[in-house]
Formats: structure tokens, C-alpha cells, sequence
């Protein structure tokens, strides 16, 4: 799956655009970003309701290309400007957590959490 299959997959709008044909091959859906630190790995893509800087800075340590952001939330400039210096896309999608994270899951995309 790439990064495009994900904007379609979740009827999701693009906010800032990094590379739409990166290779996505799993995601990880939490509002907590120390449990994203903590408990995952190999992570492609982070959905998340959750809006400010700290969630570009995780995605970047995790070496995340994508954050798509649940229930139609929007960041704000600096979160879009600190995301567009780190080549992160930035993605909204109207879907709550739960069915973002299960239309992407329906259509092969794996999480990878520790165990």
C-alpha cells in the first residue's frame, strides 16, 4: 500500500503533501504519543485525533511518512509548517478512529506493535 491508497482508502484530504508514493505497510492509531513511543514499531502511518506539534515530532522519531488525522481535526499552521520541513504528509479523514483504523486494516494494512 502507498500513501495515495491510504487518501483513498479513507476519503481523506490532503493537508501537506511529502510523498504520496511512499510505501506504507503499517499503521498505528493512538492519541497517546508515549504509548506510540513505547509500544510500537516499524510504523508507517500514525491516525490520530490528537493536534499539536508533539505528534510531527513523534512521527519523525518513529520514522513515520504519514499522520492522518481522525474525525475531520485540522492542524494548525505550525503543525502543518513543522510536517512540510520533516516531508510528513498530513492527511484528514471525516472517520472516527475505530473505522479509519478498520478500513485501513480490511484493505491489508497491518499495525506492528511490540510484544
Amino acid at each position: 500500500m502507498i500513501v495515495k491508497d491510504i487518501i483513498e482508502i479513507l476519503e481523506g484530504e490532503v493537508i501537506c503533501e511529502g510523498d504520496l508514493n511512499q510505501e506504507i505497510k503499517t499503521a498505528c492509531g493512538s492519541d497517546m504519543m508515549s504509548d506510540v513511543l513505547a509500544f510500537v514499531k516499524d510504523q508507517s502511518v500514525l491516525l490520530t485525533g490528537l493536534v499539536n506539534p508533539q505528534v510531527v515530532r513523534t512521527a519523525e522519531m518513529m520514522d513515520m511518512a504519514c499522520i492522518v488525522f481522525v474525525r475531520g481535526k485540522v492542524p494548525d499552521k505550525s503543525i502543518i509548517d513543522l510536517a512540510e520541513t520533516r516531508g510528513i504528509t498530513l492527511i484528514k479523514t471525516r472517520f472516527r478512529m475505530f473505522t479509519a483504523c478498520g478500513r485501513l486494516y480490511a484493505n491489508g494494512l497491518s499495525g506492528g506493535t511490540k510484544v
